[in-house]
């Protein structure tokens, strides 16, 4: 935003009956955090406190009407409802989702208005956020919807990149939803992500087959050898690095992801296991391709844990500096790429 020192970073509180709301304020009750940005929690006074008494956490809020009035320095919440609603830890409840609906809708239109710059979203339900107004598998599909672009749900850590191809869909489905225009889609917005959101210049992708040893010449289906094989060579001789199809089940153990700067895996746990494997806690999942910046742990409401101060900050801290860091790459990007023939022209006669 301009004008403000610091960004200002818009939190969804997700599923009250979950660990969202705790991640999210343990995560600042490090008043050291406050250096970094400017946190601006969507839903109430009485519910921030609620979960800060029944947690037993060291923090203090400041409650505003609008994301624009937030005030550097302090955690701010926005007041999206005035009354307070029901908390059953570690229940999926139609009022917990419909809480969690009312706080991300805010978010995001605040996110849509420039009242903040970045969203961190908390942990949802994915059952009980379904309503008559509101019928999505997740955060991705709504923001896909809400903001402009082509989503591509991305996991990342420093070390490591994995997209997917297709994502909340049922594995029987997979193979007929993937088609030459999918697979062209994703590619291309990945390569775009790894060039303005992570500064890799020239991005190396790898492709993970659709079955099992990449069909094995047709052996094993033929969906790799008709679908992937012609559309990656095309990408290829277009100048896209991208390579494949690989073989998913020896792909990760034989340390081959390291050559490759992000993995396009065909479905959801196919890219998700291997993954949080080798990242949970640290990873952050980002959805690349859309106008703004969203990011969020890379875990669930884990009801199971909710409201005994047990969950473990980490995965939605490192959500929190990748958006702030997405965000300043994507404002660096667009300066160097801004009319780069006027900046030669300077640059020559300087």
């Amino acid at each position: 935003m301009e004008g403000s020192k610091k960004i200002r970073l818009g939190i969804s509180i997700g599923d009250l009956n979950g660990i969202g709301c705790e991640v999210a304020l343990k995560t600042f009750e490090d008043s050291r955090m406050l250096d970094f940005c400017t946190p601006v929690l969507f839903a109430s006074n009485k519910t921030v406190s609620h979960q800060k008494q029944t947690l037993n956490l060291e923090l203090s809020f400041n409650g505003v009407h609008n994301a624009a009035k937030a005030i550097e320095g302090k955690i701010n919440v926005v007041n999206v409802w005035k009354e307070a609603p029901r908390t059953e830890f570690g229940k999926a409840t139609e009022e917990g989702g419909k809480y969690a609906i009312k706080s991300l809708r805010a978010a995001v239109a605040a996110l849509k208005n420039n009242e903040i710059d970045v969203l961190v979203t908390a942990p949802i339900n994915k059952n009980n956020i379904q309503a008559e107004d509101f019928k999505f598998p997740g955060h991705t599909d709504y923001l896909a919807k809400e903001l402009n672009g082509e989503s591509l749900m991305f996991m990342v850590t420093d070390e490591l990149r994995v997209g997917l191809l297709t994502d909340h869909i049922a594995v029987k489905d997979v193979a007929n939803a993937i088609t030459t225009k999918l697979i062209r889609e994703k590619v291309l917005t990945m390569t775009e992500s790894l060039q303005k959101d992570f500064g890799v210049r020239r991005p190396k992708i790898a492709m993970l087959g659709i079955n099992p040893h990449s069909g094995d010449n047709g052996t094993i289906g033929e969906e790799d050898d008709k679908i992937m094989k012609p559309v990656i060579e095309t990408l290829f001789n277009e100048g896209y690095l991208v390579y494949g199809p690989y073989s998913a089940d020896s792909f990760f153990g034989s340390n081959n992801h390291g050559n490759f700067d992000a993995i396009l895996a065909a479905y959801h746990d196919q890219g998700l296991i291997p993954f949080k494997t080798l990242s949970f806690g640290k990873g952050v999942n980002f959805t690349a391709g859309l106008s703004k910046v969203r990011t969020s742990p890379d875990h669930g409401t884990a009801y199971e844990i909710a409201g005994k101060c047990e969950a473990d900050e980490s995965s939605f801290k490192e959500a929190v500096f990748t958006a702030i860091r997405i965000f300043r790459n994507r404002k660096e990007h667009k300066e160097l790429t801004k009319n780069p023939l006027k900046k030669q022209r300077v640059k020559r006669s300087a």
